[in-house]
């Protein structure tokens, strides 16, 4: 007897995140969007959060901010990650 097919479970979100890839796919309105977020260590002891976004398919536009500890590039990891999910965006499950 074949199983049956199990569900998913859903992904919780990180404590203490370090990268996040989210999409907003909309074929209604031609939407096919992704947002990255990564942290990165830079040559000064800081930590640099990345943001990458754009069409699926391209490489988009990227802008970097640079924070003097991790702890408060991580809180704004999370804090954008939230403002894209209000807008729409979700996990990108292809990782």
């Amino acid at each position: 007897m074949p199983k049956a097919p199990q569900k998913a479970l859903p992904r919780q979100f990180s404590l203490f995140p370090e990268s996040a890839r989210l999409q907003r796919i909309d074929p209604a309105t031609n939407c096919w969007r992704f947002y990255r977020l990564t942290l990165q260590d830079d040559l000064f002891g800081g930590t640099v959060l990345v943001r990458s976004w754009g069409r699926l398919g391209t490489t988009g536009q990227e802008r970097r901010e640079r924070f003097g500890d991790l702890v408060a590039a991580q809180k704004e990891l999370v804090r954008w990650v939230r403002v894209k999910q209000r807008r729409g965006y979700r996990e990108d499950m292809d990782k």
